[in-house]
C-alpha cells in the first residue's frame, strides 16, 4: 500500500508539472508583451502615499495618450524611453505642488514582481520591463499597473487587453481557474531568481 500510495503521489506531481510547463510559457510570453508601471512612495505615511497616487494620476493622465495607437511593447519602450524626462518633470511637479522636496527618480528597467490579482485579471509573476518612480526615499507601499497593453487606471479595458494580447496570454490573465499554477510558476521564477 505504501509504494501504490508513493507511485500515485509521484504521478501526481509529475502530472502537474507537465501541465504547467505550457501555463508556465504563456507566462513567460506575457512577460515578453507587457510593459509595467511601478511607482514607490517615499513611505507609507498618509501624506506620503496620497503624494503617490497623485503623482499616478497625473502621469498616466500625461502618458496614456501616447500608446494610442502603439503596435507592440517593444515601440511603447522606445515611445517610454523617450519620455522619461517628461515623466521626472511630471512627479516632481506634483511634489512640489503638495509642499515636499523628495527627489524623484525614474528609469525604465526589468525588475521581478509577484502574482497579482484583481477584480477581471490576473498577472502573473515574472521579470518584467516597467517604468518606474521612486519619490524620495522609495522605502513606501507601491502601486503598479500594466501600461502596454493599456490597464492603467483610468483606462482600464479588458478590451485592450483582448486586442493586445495573443489568445492564450487572454486566456492565462482573464481566467481565475488557475490560482494554482500561477503559485506554481511563481514558486520556480523565484526559486529560479535566487539561484541564479
Amino acid at each position: 500500500m505504501k509504494i501504490f500510495f508513493k507511485i500515485l503521489v509521484c504521478v501526481t506531481v509529475i502530472s502537474v508539472l507537465f501541465s504547467s510547463l505550457s501555463f508556465e510559457s504563456t507566462c513567460r510570453m506575457l512577460e515578453q508583451d507587457v510593459l509595467r508601471l511601478h511607482i514607490l512612495a517615499n513611505s507609507d505615511i498618509d501624506a506620503d502615499q496620497k503624494l503617490k497616487l497623485s503623482v499616478r494620476d497625473a502621469v498616466i493622465k500625461e502618458l496614456s495618450p501616447l500608446y494610442d495607437n502603439v503596435k507592440d511593447k517593444n515601440q511603447a519602450k522606445i515611445i517610454t524611453q523617450q519620455n522619461l524626462k517628461k515623466v521626472e518633470t511630471i512627479a516632481s511637479d506634483v511634489i512640489a505642488e503638495y509642499g515636499f522636496n523628495y527627489d524623484v527618480e525614474v528609469k525604465l528597467c526589468s525588475e521581478f514582481f509577484d502574482t497579482r490579482y484583481y477584480e477581471n485579471f490576473t498577472m502573473p509573476a515574472g521579470v518584467y520591463d516597467s517604468l518606474v518612480i521612486n519619490i524620495g526615499e522609495a522605502k513606501g507601499k507601491n502601486w503598479w499597473c500594466v501600461m502596454y497593453p493599456t490597464l492603467c487606471v483610468g483606462a482600464s479595458s479588458s478590451d485592450s487587453m483582448k486586442n493586445e494580447l495573443t489568445q492564450q496570454e487572454y486566456d492565462v490573465v482573464s481566467a481565475g481557474e488557475y490560482e494554482f499554477r500561477f503559485k506554481i510558476v511563481e514558486f520556480f521564477k523565484k526559486m529560479y531568481l535566487y539561484f541564479c
